[in-house]
Parts: C-alpha cells; sequence; structure tokens
C-alpha cells in the first residue's frame, strides 16, 4: 500500500470500525475515522483524521476517500441495500484508484446469497481493485449490542439458535488482522480470511460463563425462528436487520458457526482473545439496573 495517504475506515463509531482505527494507530499506520458525526469522532480519536461520510449521502463518498491510501469497510447493520451504498462507495473508491481495500463480511457470505454482505463481496471480485476479505463469525461484543438488553433486564439469552455453537470472536482481533493486512496487502491481495475465536461454546456455556463473572444466574432460552424475529423487531429494530440476525443466529443449529479456525492464530501469531476474557474486561457493561 503506498504511504502516502491514510486509511479510511468505515463505521469507526462502531465495534469493528474502532477497532481497526485503533489497531492502525498503534501499528504505525495512518487512519481517517470517518460516519455520520465526525465531532464525536474527533473527540473519541484525539489526533486521528476524520472525515464525513453518510452511506445514505452519495455526496459524501468521494471527499471522504480523496487521497486515501485503502479502505476498511463494513457494512453497518442498519444497511440493507448495498447496491446504492458499499457498492457505490467502491464504485468511487475504484475509480480514485484507492489502494487497497479490506471488507468485513460475515462467515459463509461468499455462498450464501441471502446475506447482503454477499453482494458486496461479487463487486469486489468484480472491480478493479486490491482487496481482502474477512469473514469472522460471532462477535464476542455481540453480548453487549444484540444481546444485552436481555441480560441486563430479564437475566436471560433469548435466541433462536438450539444447541448450537459459535467460537465467538473479539472485534479487537479483527481489528489487529485488518492492521497487519493494510501493513503488507500484497502479501494478503485477493484473499478470503475465515476469522473465528480459540473455541466453541454453546449459549448455555455463555450463560454459564455470565453467572460466574456478574454473580447472579443468567440463563439462556431457546426460542424458535418467529418469535424471535419478532422480539428483535420490538426492540426497535428494521424488519430487514431483524430478518438477518434471525438467519444468522438460526444457522447455528447447523453448525454453521462451530468451527474453530486456525487462520487468526496463523496471521496474528498468537491465539485469539476468549469471550472469557471479553467478559471479564467488559462485566460492567451488564451491571442489573439499579
Amino acid at each position: 500500500m503506498r504511504s502516502d495517504g491514510p486509511v479510511l475506515v468505515v463505521g469507526a463509531s462502531g465495534n469493528i470500525g474502532g477497532a481497526v482505527v485503533s489497531a492502525l494507530t498503534r501499528a504505525g499506520l495512518a487512519a481517517r475515522a470517518a460516519g455520520t458525526h465526525p465531532t464525536a469522532l474527533e473527540n473519541r480519536y484525539p489526533g486521528v483524521e476524520v472525515a464525513r461520510l453518510d452511506l445514505l449521502d452519495p455526496t459524501t463518498f468521494a471527499p471522504a476517500l480523496d487521497g486515501a491510501a485503502g479502505m476498511f469497510l463494513v457494512r453497518p447493520p442498519a444497511i440493507a441495500k448495498v447496491g446504492p451504498t458499499l457498492n457505490a462507495l467502491l464504485g468511487v473508491a475504484e475509480r480514485l484508484q484507492v489502494g487497497h481495500v479490506v471488507f468485513s463480511s460475515v462467515t459463509g457470505a461468499d455462498t450464501n446469497r441471502v446475506v447482503p454482505h454477499h453482494r458486496v463481496e461479487e463487486r469486489l471480485r468484480e472491480s478493479a481493485l486490491s482487496w481482502t476479505i474477512l469473514r469472522p463469525g460471532f462477535f464476542s461484543q455481540n453480548l453487549a449490542d444484540a444481546y444485552r438488553s436481555d441480560i441486563v433486564n430479564d437475566d436471560r439469552i433469548l435466541l433462536p439458535s438450539g444447541e448450537g455453537r459459535a467460537a465467538f470472536i473479539d472485534t479487537r482481533d479483527i481489528g489487529d488482522v485488518a492492521a497487519l493486512v493494510f501493513a503488507a496487502p500484497d502479501a494478503h491481495r485477493s484473499a478470503g480470511y475465515v476469522l473465528t475465536g480459540p473455541q466453541a461454546l454453546n449459549f448455555d456455556d455463555v450463560a454459564a460463563l455470565l453467572t460466574s463473572e456478574l454473580g447472579r444466574p443468567i440463563r439462556y432460552e431457546p426460542t424458535s425462528a418467529l418469535p424471535y424475529l419478532r422480539h428483535v423487531h420490538a426492540q426497535g429494530r428494521p424488519w430487514v436487520q431483524a430478518i438477518v440476525q434471525t438467519v444468522l443466529h438460526t444457522g447455528l443449529r447447523r453448525g454453521q458457526a462451530e468451527n474453530v479456525d486456525p487462520t487468526l492464530e496463523r496471521l496474528l501469531g498468537r491465539p485469539g482473545r476468549t469471550l472469557a476474557q471479553y467478559v471479564h474486561d467488559n462485566r460492567e457493561l451488564w451491571a442489573s439496573p439499579a
């Protein structure tokens, strides 16, 4: 990657994008944190260049990418139509000859046409861009996002996942892999990496881990797809986002996320962070309401 420009980090206010900004900074690589609220990003990342980027406003694409040597791309959960958003942004990156693109997709997106990430992967492969695709599994940070309300308010994890297991990955490790790729993109050009954590757990295991760390009983409550879909929508998420979330979690029943892949440890030269480490580091997030 050329060294005369920063890496534009899409979604810098989120878990993955934030981890990438931090990892790039630690690696001595220039980052440009992008999002819809630049002032908030300036406060979060002192000394890091910021840019306004709204995936629903194409007029922000070229200014955000101007002079960028690379781009880290992630699909915000609220974005369902990737054609006029993520794929249009890739078109601008192609026109501006951005050096290298790393796309954070999801496990199985190369063959699963249901998830929106599939169409972004296709657009990348058809482009003239230099790219790397990361396909992480289930995030440890889901416990602080998709599952947090149920844990805090009802001491439960409600999911349509049966006895399925997931090899949870900490987004901090995704950030470290992205920084490694941007440091030497030629070694990772046109590669697709499945990234998982070091152990696969079912949700009874997760509930037991939370119970031990928080000092109060947390239970796993399995449900079926339709009640879960309604539950997610009732929490305020759009229907399309709720459908994607439901599809990904029901896929756990078929073992779609249980394999522990060695790629992350091979790339980083160390084991990934465990779910237990993540929970311990962030235990205050699941404190009971006062």
